[in-house]
């Protein structure tokens, strides 16, 4: 669990946007409106209400910044070295100690201008003196600016760190730099930490988890250490340098026994002998990386006896745990990052070294005796030397083996895939359930499209018996037409009978055809008549095959005149003024007439048939009634008569911070 969360701590604002919110609230939240002929106490009780208000203000935004801040007496030792490493803590402390001396001098400043107030003998001397409090509480406010920009740059930068807890299961990985930390916590944790082939990649300490044995271990990954006087190291190093020294964890030292990393071993061993004294009581790993590039055993006989000297002062730190000296493969590991062998072995090694050595902690506690004394531990005793074996009635065991052997004869999908290849390469069969008359015909490829139509639009398992009903229906129709045709075709000649058949399949036809245009008219597109090039489509051809027909077709051929395409204004014609000599105006049939208007509503007083009045006064008399009945509902800007909406009167954003003098019995 995190104890530490720097990601809540409320932004700081500058020294000038400060004296704004504070000001502006003061504004807001006060009373607005004072008269001189108000008497001396109101006037006065006005003006140090609006200093007290502010002086509020101050100190609760002020102590609000210095109790979110840690304070690094109070924390962990870790979290206290580390922000000194980081911001340098006598510059931390400085800006909080001057936050807190403006917060004194802003009471101060309050409570001094507060008495002046009290014997102030006018409303020009009391708005003076309010003036001159809330100056001076902004210009202490300014001067703390640089604090504040420090202090909340410092904000920005703590909520940047990693969330590490100080008291969990940690396990530290240290070393020279480009051995291989950041690869190995890619490898067992969910942590992205950028890694290339460089020195001093990882500024910073970074965090992952990892679970071992239904535990949460804690990782973290620290940048790089170079062998040099304590004094010269730089803020990077010292990073690690705090970890090491106030995490109880258990430390992974990576040795890079390749020498890619730009170091050699003489140099990481001078390293690991100059911080052993930070390995103190913590489960201490040697671990060799890249044996893809360079095995243990290919080193030279110096590098060797630098790692057996490192590998004796990881066994003492075991040794002084209470473990049992061995042959050193508990401190002595080998893996490689790249080609990933062995590090889920260095991973549970240090897992299981840390476990151990947080139980014997416990163990030798206190807190031991008190746990122990609730626990009792009871051990049956045998009572003779007779062994009852458990009882199983028959019934049971008769059961059990049915369904032992019924399962043994039905093969499921998971044995079948097992058998045939498992997943990937076998695919369950969905065909084989379909219910046909032939098992043969279930593996046979079925086709989407036959004779450019849907096959599933046409797949019904009765379709026979629908497709026999619908037969059956269509001979009962023609029956009953045939009945029909026959009673009427009764009384008439035989030239009068087949006169009428040809004219009866005429209409079927013309029905027909009238029903496919009527399907197919939409997708129909309009032929210009300019794409009419051979002029089959003639008024003199229509003329023609009416007049064959025995039908008179001037009428037809003028009406396709007229409504044949021109200009616009042409095809505009109205029928109401047509002129009846012909010959003697042939311009005005020929232009179109303008659109008639519309006819104007009759006035008021004069009666129009169809209105249901019985005379003019009567008609006056309901258009006021009528206006009269909608004036209320005009004058309420009202829709109509549903219209219910009742207006804000009292819209919040022009009401709420304001109060007039007297006004504060809500508190």
């Amino acid at each position: 669990m995190v104890q530490y969360n720097f990601k809540k701590i409320t932004k700081v604002p500058t020294g000038k946007d400060f004296v704004d919110i504070v000001l502006s609230r003061t504004q807001r939240q006060t009373p607005t409106v004072v008269h001189k002929g108000y008497a001396i106490n109101r006037i006065r009780q006005f003006y140090m209400r609006k200093v007290k208000f502010t002086q509020t203000n101050f100190h609760e935004k002020l102590s609000t910044i210095i109790e979110e801040f840690p304070r690094l007496d109070d924390i962990h030792p870790f979290y206290g070295d580390l922000l000194h490493v980081l911001y340098n803590k006598d510059h931390y402390k400085l800006a909080l100690g001057q936050i807190n001396t403006a917060r004194n001098l802003i009471g101060k400043i309050a409570k001094d201008y507060v008495k002046l107030l009290k014997y102030g003998d006018s409303l020009y001397r009391c708005k003076a003196l309010k003036v001159a409090a809330l100056g001076r509480m902004c210009t202490v406010t300014k001067r703390i600016g640089p604090s504040l920009a420090y202090l909340d740059q410092i904000r920005q930068h703590m909520a940047r760190l990693p969330s590490i807890d100080p008291n969990t299961r940690t396990i530290l990985i240290c070393g020279y730099p480009n051995v291989g930390k950041s690869s190995f916590i890619n490898k067992i944790t969910r942590a992205d930490v950028d890694v290339q082939p460089y020195a001093f990649t990882t500024k910073s300490l970074f965090v992952g988890h990892t679970d071992y044995k239904y535990l949460r271990y804690q990782v973290i990954d620290t940048p790089g250490i170079l062998d040099r006087p304590f004094e010269d190291r730089n803020i990077i190093e010292m990073c690690s340098i705090t970890a090491l020294a106030h995490l109880r964890a258990a430390v992974l030292f990576f040795l890079d026994i390749s020498g890619s990393c730009g170091y050699t071993i003489a140099q990481q061993s001078a390293l690991f002998h100059s911080i052993k004294s930070l390995f103190m009581n913590k489960p201490l790993i040697i671990v060799c990386n890249k044996t893809d590039l360079q095995s243990l055993e290919g080193i030279s006989e110096d590098d060797k006896k630098l790692v057996e000297e490192m590998k004796s002062e990881a066994m003492k730190t075991l040794i002084g745990q209470g473990g049992e000296p061995r042959d050193g493969a508990e401190v002595l590991l080998t893996m490689s990052t790249l080609t990933e062998e062995g590090v889920i072995a260095v991973k549970n090694a240090a897992c299981e070294r840390l476990l151990d050595q947080r139980v014997e902690i416990k163990m030798k506690s206190k807190k031991i005796n008190d746990c122990l004394n609730r626990f009792h531990v009871a051990v049956p005793k045998p009572r003779d030397q007779k062994e009852r074996p458990p009882c199983i009635p028959q019934a049971v065991l008769e059961a059990k083996a049915r369904e032992a052997a019924a399962m043994g004869k039905k093969k499921l999908e998971h044995d079948l895939e097992e058998e045939n290849g498992g997943a990937g390469v076998y695919s369950a069969s969905l065909k084989k359930h379909y219910l046909l008359a032939n098992d043969e015909w279930k593996e046979d490829n079925m086709p989407e499209i036959l004779d450019g139509h849907n096959v599933y639009d046409f797949v019904d398992p009765d379709i026979l018996q629908r497709l026999e009903e619908l037969e059956k229906e269509e001979g009962l129709l023609q029956e009953q037409e045939d009945e029909e045709e026959e009673m009427d075709v009764e009384d008439l000649t035989p030239q009068q009978q087949k006169e009428l058949a040809e004219i009866r399949k005429k209409k079927c036809l013309l029905i027909r055809e009238h029903r496919i245009k009527k399907s197919t008219a939409e997708s129909r597109p309009i032929v210009p008549r300019k794409f009419d090039k051979d002029k089959r489509f003639t008024a003199e051809r229509m003329g023609r095959q009416l007049s064959s027909l025995g039908l008179d077709p001037s009428k037809a051929i003028e009406r396709a005149r007229s409504k044949s395409r021109g200009r616009k204004r042409e095809r505009s014609t109205d029928h109401d003024m047509d002129v009846d000599n012909d010959g003697s105006n042939k311009k005005m049939r020929l232009r179109s007439l303008s659109r008639p208007r519309s006819r104007s509503r009759p006035p008021t007083g004069v009666l129009v048939a169809g209105e249901g009045f019985k005379d003019s006064a009567q008609k006056i008399k309901a258009f006021k009634l009528g206006k009269k009945s909608v004036a209320k509902r005009n004058k309420d800007a009202r829709k109509g008569e549903g219209d219910r909406v009742i207006p804000n009167l009292k819209p919040k954003h022009l009401y709420s911070g304001k109060r007039s003098n007297g006004k504060t019995s809500r508190r």
